[in-house]
């Protein structure tokens, strides 16, 4: 039986188009897409990487992803 991990991502509008891909509980990880479903599959592909990298090496698997993502709002100065 295959097990199932959930990772949260954030996805920031880069100027020049696409989106820089971060996931806070695996912070090498810091990949890009040109829309949103290509930087998505791409962040898939960096954490499946990343975690068999991890396994190579011994070193434990985050088992749950408890990041919470939350904006807040503040008054932009004059």
């Amino acid at each position: 039986m295959s097990e199932h991990l959930t990772f949260s991502i954030t996805l920031r509008p880069e100027p020049e188009g696409g989106y820089t891909v971060r996931v806070p509980a695996l912070p090498e990880i810091i990949t890009f897409g040109q829309d949103e479903a290509e930087a998505l599959a791409m962040a898939k592909d960096a954490i499946e990487l990343v975690l068999q990298s991890r396994r190579e090496r011994g070193e434990p698997t985050p088992s749950c992803d408890s990041t919470l993502v939350r904006s807040v709002e503040i008054e932009a100065s004059a």
